[in-house]
This record gives structure tokens, sequence and C-alpha cells, in this order.
């Protein structure tokens, strides 16, 4: 009787520990804690939400033009005020956004991806590989990527889809280090011998084993990343070398807005707003991820 209740007493004491939080869970907990990182999550998930329904939302058309009303302030018809051409402002900076966000997230991604898959080889690889590929990163960086873009949208025209991958292409080397760092410092791991004795390929290791474990500063890269691609894209299109009329973007309003900036100021400002403030939310939320998911942070 008695071996039965000291059994059951422990499987009861088991039952009542108390369970475990994963890293990310923890992580979670923290990000929550940062009222910054959190105003710049909602934000950005609210703009994103407003780009994704501005075709139902805009109160005006796009290219819907009114040459008579011309340039004129913040009115009770047009809130953000109409440009030269009579078109309304806030219609042109919702569909602006949507250009700007997909230009910084999928170049971003294709960042991301090149610069994880090259990182994470090289630094598994290991030995004279590794010495040869990172070279290459170093010759990369050597290189004026300003020029690079430009030369491509030069000879290969200017289009999105080709302003994606051309940004894309100069923004992974910074990636291809942080990947490769992280897994060089997990490839020693008991887990990953014991896969090499299992037979599993190298590729299956890489990015079944120790990507997952090495996404912490693969998120926050990335969400740092987001606003120097929108930047970069607000640049080329100063330049002219960005998005192409009719299609604008908060550069392109910023860049005509400059112009324009002594008689009519509200087209600088209101771009100018919208881009400052998400990338603002941007900063903000790479800088609460990177405390977050900060491995010493977590053992405070």
């Amino acid at each position: 009787m008695t071996s039965e209740s000291g059994s059951i007493g422990s499987i009861n004491t088991a039952l009542e520990m108390p369970r475990g939080t994963s890293l990310w869970e923890d992580g979670w907990h923290r990000l929550r804690k940062n009222k910054l990182a959190m105003f710049g999550f909602f934000y950005l998930l609210l703009l994103i939400l407003i780009c994704l329904v501005t075709p139902w939302i805009a109160p005006y058309g796009y290219e819907e033009q009114n040459l008579r009303l011309g340039a004129v302030p913040p009115t009770a018809e047009h809130w953000l005020g109409t440009d030269t051409f009579g078109r309304d402002m806030l219609t042109r900076i919702l569909y602006g956004g949507r250009i700007s966000l997909m230009v910084g997230f999928i170049a971003t991604a294709v960042a991301l991806v090149i610069g994880v898959t090259y990182g994470a080889i090289a630094g598994y690889a290991g030995g004279k590989i590794d010495n040869a590929m990172m070279r290459l990163v170093d010759i990369f960086y050597a290189l004026p990527y300003m020029i690079f873009i430009i030369l491509l949208m030069v000879v290969f025209g200017r289009n999105l889809l080709l302003l994606f991958l051309a940004i894309g292409a100069v923004e992974w080397l910074v990636m291809a280090r942080i990947v490769r760092g992280q897994i060089q410092s997990l490839r020693q791991q008991e887990y990953v011998e014991a896969a090499i004795s299992l037979g599993l390929s190298p590729l299956t290791i890489i990015f079944k084993h120790l990507m997952p474990n090495a996404l912490g500063p693969v998120i926050v890269y990335t969400t740092l990343t987001i606003p120097n691609v929108m930047l970069l894209e607000a640049f080329l299109s100063f330049l002219g070398l960005g998005i192409q009329p009719p299609q604008s973007s908060w550069g392109v309003l910023i860049s005509y807005g400059v112009e324009t900036m002594e008689e009519y100021p509200w087209l600088l400002i209101f771009p100018g707003l919208a881009l400052t403030t998400t990338l603002f939310a941007l900063n903000f939320l790479g800088d609460g991820l990177r405390d977050a998911l900060d491995p010493k942070a977590s053992r405070d």
C-alpha cells in the first residue's frame, strides 16, 4: 500500500511540474514587454492591411485627374491635398505604399534566400571551400553596389521585377556572413554529429537541423534589411531609376515633392511622413526582436 501511494504521489508531483517554455515563447514574452516594438508590430500590420484593401477604400481612382482643380492643400474632399495634375494625394500615397512595401519585402526575400543558402553552405563546408566563398563575398563588398544596380537598370530596362532582383542581389552579403557564423558555431553540436553518423546528407543537416537553430539572428536582420531596401528604392526612384509612371512609390512621390516643395509643401510632407513612420516602425520592431531573441538576455 505504501509503495502504491508513493508511486501515485510521484506521478502527481510530475504532473504538477510547470511546463518549460521554448526559446520562441520566451522571445514573444519579452517582445510583448517592449512597447516600442509592439507599436512597430501593430503599426506594420495595420499598414499592410490598409495597403491590401487600398483598391476598395481609396477615395479616388489611382490615375484620376482634375486639371481644373490643380494642386490644392488639404481640404474636406481631399484630406491630404492634390498634386499639380489634380490627383488625390491620399490615394497616391496608399498605392505608393503598396509598391514600397512590395519592394521592401520581396527584395528582402530575394536577399534572404541567396544569403542564407550561401552562408549556410560556406559555414558547414569549412576549410578551403569556406575560404574561397567568403573571399568572393569580400570582392562583392569592395564593388560599388549602387553602380551595379544602376547598370542593371540601364542595360536590362527599368521594370518592377528587375528592381526586386537587383536590390536583392546586393543585399545578401551581410546575411551570408551572419548565417555562416551561426552555422560554424552550431556544426560541432552533438545532434549534428548524430545526424552525420546516421548518414544524412549535408543539405538535410543544414536546412533541417542547423538552420532552425540559427533563425533568431536571421529574423532580426531581416526586419532591419527591409527599411534599408525601402530607402534604397526611394533613392533610386529619386534618381529616376526606380518605379516608373504611371506607377508610383513613396520614393517617387518624395522626388516629385522635392521639385515643388516651395510652392506645394504638402506634396513632400505627407509622403515623407508615410515613409519615415514606416521606417521607424520597422527599426523599432527589429530592435525589439534583437533584444527578445538574444540568448544572453534570455539567461538574465
